[in-house]
């Protein structure tokens, strides 16, 4: 049996409590808000329906709108996917942006909560070339898509050390996506954007090993890459019509005879020379491969995305995603996308200074800060320009915070969120019109 859910912007009787977000008569559950268009409470009260047990909804009556909707979705999704929404009657034009959203967040969700032991390097790298596929033939962009995947030990004869040197400890060895989406048919097009993601599939922080309580959750380490794919996939389904690469530099990082160690040193293609400091600190050595790559396409712009700082997470919580970039336009441009689309992102600080912050005597710089008192966000970001040549313009990077919850809040259920995959799917869109 299903329970009715209905909204309402009289006040609940004083009966339920002060000021009640939900009051029940029989089968049906009235939800009271200030006004319609009230997403929070909504998404709120989806929460509390579902840890009340109650897994299959109607939404019914006439104030439902797309963005009602999608807020109740958010709030009673769970990771066991064990409910069921019956939607109301929306306009064509509303229901297929509804659709659009629940397929790309379920992928980016479902895909980050999975566990390491079915989420490999390349099973990851293989699924995400298969949803892109897939979105690209849903919206009649059937051969918009191609795609390599360069793993194993091809990684290292092809010169991608920093993947080769955090994976190969692993048995799963490291892969990487290499995704061309051209709907132009052009194969000389010039490239709009290149998304470069992290797909740390399991991270047990290597010889600098986490503690249990910090490694229980590090099968979500891969949430850049879902994320990115998540955006893309949405920016085809909404009409995208210019060219994007997508880069994910996916690996396990653990502890072997064969692992990375302290006091390693990895020459990258572009000459880069970096000294290990932390073998915690994988996140932004997989990224420099793709950097290196993104940055030879010559794309308008570069958008990487990783769940790759503590020092991000204290700063700013669960509650956004931390960016942080030297172009002010191009942030200006993804806080006005996240505007639009309702989603929390927040600005943390990245300057020249940082990039000094990382130089070591042994290389030309380490993979963890080496001052004294050194941000953690930051000092990360400035590994990462070392792999952009103009890393002053055109280039961001999102620490991505609110990818995953370790335990559940008002709003979102334990597990992935897929915050963040309207916004960078709008910023596409965004600047394709720009062309």
């Amino acid at each position: 049996m299903s329970m009715q859910v209905i909204l309402s912007t009289q006040p609940a009787s004083s009966a339920w409590g002060k000021n009640a977000l939900i009051s029940f008569n029989e089968e049906k559950a009235t939800l009271h808000l200030a006004d319609y268009s009230d997403r929070t409470s909504v998404q709120k009260a989806a929460r509390k329906l579902q840890n009340q047990g109650i897994a299959h909804v109607i939404l019914s009556g006439e104030h439902w709108q797309l963005e009602t909707c999608w807020a109740f979705y958010q709030g009673f999704y769970n990771a066991k996917l064990d409910f069921n929404i019956q939607f109301p009657m929306l306009s064509a034009e509303a229901q297929k942006e509804l659709d659009n959203r629940i397929q790309c967040a379920a992928f980016v969700r479902q895909i980050i909560n999975l566990p390491a032991a079915i989420l490999t390097p390349e099973e990851l790298a293989q699924r995400a070339a298969k949803f892109i596929s897939q979105t690209a033939d849903q919206s009649g962009k059937q051969s918009a898509v191609s795609f390599s995947i360069v793993s194993r030990e091809e990684l290292l004869e092809r010169g991608y050390h920093g993947l080769w040197q955090v994976g190969k400890g692993s048995q799963n060895l490291p892969a990487m996506l290499q995704l061309d989406f051209n709907p132009t048919g052009n194969p000389d097009a010039p490239v709009l954007a290149c998304l470069v993601g992290k797909g740390i599939t399991f991270d047990s922080g290597g010889y600098s090993i986490k503690p249990s309580d910090g490694m229980s959750t590090m099968r979500t380490d891969m949430g850049g890459a879902a994320l990115l794919t998540g955006s893309l996939g949405l920016a085809i389904l909404r009409g995208l019509n210019q060219r994007v690469k997508l880069f994910l530099c996916c690996a396990e990082n653990l502890v072997s005879s064969r692992a990375f160690k302290l006091g390693d040193i990895i020459k990258y293609r572009n000459g880069v020379t970096v000294e290990i400091l932390n073998t915690d600190a994988e996140g932004r050595l997989v990224l420099a491969d793709g950097l290196i790559d993104a940055d030879a396409q010559q794309p308008q712009f570069i958008v990487d995305c990783a769940t790759l700082t503590g020092a991000a997470k204290v700063a700013v919580g669960n509650d956004y995603h931390s960016v942080l970039s030297m172009d002010d336009n191009l942030v200006t441009e993804l806080f006005r996308s996240a505007e639009q689309e309702m989603e929390p992102f927040w600005r943390l600080p990245f300057a020249e200074l940082h990039r000094g912050q990382i130089k070591t005597a042994f290389a030309d710089i380490a993979n963890t800060g080496t001052v004294p008192v050194g941000a953690g966000a930051s000092t990360a970001t400035a590994f990462l320009s070392y792999f952009v040549k103009n890393y002053q313009q055109r280039w961001l990077h999102i620490d991505c915070s609110a990818t995953y919850r370790k335990t559940p809040s008002d709003l979102w259920a334990t597990g992935a969120t897929g915050i963040g995959v309207q916004t960078l799917a709008n910023l596409l869109l965004i600047k394709a019109k720009q062309q």
